[in-house]
Order: structure tokens, then sequence, then C-alpha cells
């Protein structure tokens, strides 16, 4: 099994620490607004990692934290005159209930930065001790030539970033270049007392003492998007490998942008697309068949054809599984996993080792995904010669017990992905246990009525239902319904 490594910039064998645990942390949301669909793809791949690392046998303790408190969280409190703490803890809820509806599990732990103070300010206070940071007024900054190998993560060089980079401008440092591990105290802001008096901490300091308090001073896992890599995680690996005098994190991995229409996704551009609008045109499923389409690293283009092109993807999986439950049950014959087994023994082989094999490589969702459309083709196959079989009821047995297998295994996959069917099914009048008798009922009116040879009335039953969503489709087993 191999991941990309950003600080090395190659594919590297996975070994952690200590085996089997894996230790993982992932950068999670500032709680200010609804995140964006650039954010989901970030928290979606975090979670198909952990998903997978767990398939493949590693006990894996996760962590994402919650920033809490921050300027645009406090810009945000000021414009709708409330406390700060009142806009992180709905935006905290939002996050959460989007999570849960696309599917992302919650992680083993989610600290906040606000419950993290006193692990930031003894972080703080070994960075001042060891002469990594300084204190001028009541802020403390980090003093990143005092860290040799600054920019190895980003592979940027101290002359590049002294030119223009990204830094934050303050005259009173004793370099551009360092960065803010404590902020002092402003009128009207939330504020914690310190050595170095009042005041709030820095943005980079926050992930650092988390990893330290609830992983350990040396982690396998530290994930985020790619434009996280500077200064966020520049900045991180260098205060926490200069306190420590450890190896912060084994593994840096990154998701690569989600651009708009080809566009970097932007305010300014006016194209910029928060979860909750997305959800209100497509649902959960379909958008978590668009992110992973592409290899996590890569960019992807969120636009109408793509994302249309996914809906499609995951009703064909979605149309499949349905149909194999709804012949199943019209069958009425009992499979055994070990018949079944023996039917497709190679075909399952095969499809089992080509997913493995993608997901070794670096997490290679876009080819996961087509191995599933695959099985899907192949239990297709089986229907076919289940319909031909006719009367031959070893050769229908022997297809059906194919079929369950595949399914079983298509399943397993789906769920490895974080890819629920449940999350492609929309409420409504055809949802609930009492709908499935009353279009029995329909069914065999309709039945009925073609052995009668009305078929006038049978076409009424079946033009009647599609009205309202409800497709037939009609079997040598007989006749089942699916939602339209």
């Amino acid at each position: 099994m191999k991941i990309y490594n950003t600080i090395t910039r190659s594919k590297e064998e996975f070994k952690p620490l200590n085996p089997p645990n894996a230790l993982m942390y992932n950068c999670g949301p500032t709680v200010y607004d609804y995140f964006h669909i650039g954010n989901a793809r970030n928290f979606v791949v975090a979670d198909t990692i952990r998903r997978y690392l767990e398939y493949r046998g590693f006990k894996v303790r996760f962590v994402q934290n919650i920033t809490d408190i921050d300027d645009k969280i406090i810009n945000r409190a000021k414009k709708e005159g409330v406390a700060a703490q009142e806009i992180a803890t709905r935006f905290t809820r939002i996050f959460f209930e989007k999570c849960r509806l696309l599917g992302v599990r919650r992680a083993d732990l989610h600290p906040k930065a606000t419950e993290t103070i006193p692990q930031m300010q003894e972080l703080i206070k070994t960075l001042i001790k060891k002469k990594h940071a300084y204190v001028i007024d009541g802020d403390v900054y980090f003093s990143v030539r005092s860290f040799p190998s600054y920019g190895k993560l980003s592979g940027k060089n101290l002359e590049e970033l002294q030119e223009g980079a990204r830094v934050e401008v303050d005259a009173r440092k004793k370099d551009p270049l360092d960065f803010a591990l404590w902020k002092s105290a402003k009128p009207g802001e939330p504020s914690w007392e310190s050595p170095w008096g009042p005041g709030r901490p820095g943005w980079h300091i926050e992930c650092s003492a988390m990893v330290m308090a609830f992983l350990g001073e040396s982690i396998d896992i530290h994930s985020g998007g790619v434009d996280l890599v500077f200064p966020h995680h520049e900045n991180e690996r260098a205060q926490s490998e200069a306190a420590t005098g450890k190896p912060f994190v084994k593994y840096w991995v990154h998701n690569g942008y989600l651009n708009i229409n080809s566009e970097k996704m932007s305010k300014s551009l006016g194209n910029f697309f928060t979860i909750d609008q997305v959800l209100e045109r497509f649902d959960p499923l379909t958008l978590k068949f668009f992110l992973l389409s592409a290899h996590y690293r890569h960019p992807i283009d969120f636009n109408d054809e793509n994302l249309k092109s996914a809906e499609n993807a995951a009703k064909r999986v979605l149309d499949a599984l349905e149909t194999v439950e709804k012949l199943f049950t019209l069958e009425h014959v009992s499979i055994s996993e070990k018949e079944a087994a023996e039917k497709v023994k190679d075909q399952w082989i095969m499809f089992r080792r080509y997913f493995d094999d993608a997901m070794d490589d670096d997490f290679n969702t876009a080819k996961a995904l087509s191995i599933l459309h695959d099985i899907v083709s192949a239990i297709h196959e089986l229907r076919t010669g289940i319909n031909e079989a006719k009367e031959d009821q070893d050769q229908k047995i022997s297809h059906l017990a194919g079929v369950k297998l595949l399914r079983n295994l298509l399943l397993e996959m789906l769920e490895i992905l974080g890819l629920d069917p449940a999350l492609g099914k929309k409420s409504g009048v055809l949802e609930g246990e009492a709908v499935e008798p009353l279009i029995k009922i329909l069914i065999d009116i309709r039945e009925k009525a073609r052995k009668e040879k009305a078929f006038s009335i049978a076409d009424e039953v079946r033009n009647r239902l599609l009205e309202i969503g409800v497709v037939l489709e009609d079997h040598p087993q007989g006749t089942i319904w699916k939602n339209k």
C-alpha cells in the first residue's frame, strides 16, 4: 500500500509508526458559515482514507479539529451583533448535520480551539524557552529562521518568501516571515489570560497543540486541502518539530483544488458554492460519486456535466441493487454464500484484487469506482442468464448465486468508499413500509388484466403509476417496481 507524501514528493510504502495503529489528523472547519464544496472534498477524502485504512486492518485513531475562534468568526459576530461563541456554536452544529447527510463519519475526537487554550500556551512556552519564539507587547511570534528546514514541505525557500510570500505585516517583528503564535487582546474581542497578557491563539498553533495533546508528538498521517500546504502546514511542522525535536508527521496528504466551471472557486468571481446550496440541487450520493470520481490529488471541475455524469453513475449502481433485491423476492430461492462462491469465485477474486490494487495505489477512488461499474455489468450479465434459463432451475440457481455474491461484494465496496445507497434515496410518498403492499396490489390487478387481455386497463395502471414516479419492469420471474 503506497501513499503520496507531499514532503518527499513521491509515493511511499505505508508503514505506520506503531503498526497496526495508525494516527491520523485532518484540518477541520472554521465554523463561521456553511462549509463550501471545496471543504467538502477535504472531509470526504479524509473519511475515505480512514475507512480504507480500517478495511486494510489498521486501527485508526482519527482526530479532526474545530476552529471556533478566528477573525472570520469575530467579524461575522460583529456583523450580526451577537457573541462569537454563538456563531461558532451554530455553525459547528451545521457542520455535523451536513457531514451526517454526506455520510461522513465523525472523528474519534473533534477538539475545539477554545477548549485547548492551555495546551497551546504550554507549547508556546516551550518554543520561547528554546529560543524559537519571542514576545513583543503581548504578542508572541515564531522565529522562522530559527528552524533551518523551514520551507521543506511547501518547496519554498526563505529568499523567495522574503520577496513577497503570504506573511503577516507587522513592523515590530524581527523578520517579516515570522508568524503569530499568540495575539494580544483587542477591544471587544474574545480573549484568554496568558503569561504574556490577555489574548487569543494564532491559527497555526492550534493544530500542533491538538495533535500533541490527543495523538502524540509524532503521527502517521496529516491531511487537508492543498491550499493549506503553505503557510498553515509549513508553520505547523516548523513549530512542532522546533518544540519536540522529533519528526511531526510521517505522511503529509493533500487533496487538490476544486474548480467551478474550470475556474478556481472564489467569492470575488461569484462562483462560490456552500454545501447547503449544492445539496439543494443534488442528493448526497451524487455529490460523493462526483467528489470521488477523480484522484484526490488532482483538480476536479464542479460543473453541471460532471455532476450529471456522477448522478447517472450513482443511479446505475442503485438501480442494479434495487432490481436484484426485488428479483430475489420474486424467486423465493434460498442461496447459501458457499453455493454463490463456487459460481463466480474467479470473478469475485478478480474484482476484489482490482479494487484493492486501485485503493492501495494512493487511494485511487477513480479506478475503484470503475470496478464498481464492472461489477454492475457482471450482475446484469448474470441477470440475463437467469432470464434465459427459463425452467432450468439448476441453471437459474447458479446465476442467482453469482448475483448474490457480486451484490454483496458491491455493497461492501460501497461501504468502504462511504457510498451508502441510502444517501441517494429521497423521501416522499413512495417511501415507507405501507407503499410496497399497495403497489403490489396494483401490479396484481395489472397482471390479471393482461391475462384477461384487458390491455387498456393494464396500460392504464402502468401509466398512472408512472405519473407518480413508479416504474414497472416485467421479468420472466414477474413484475417489479422501482422509483423513477
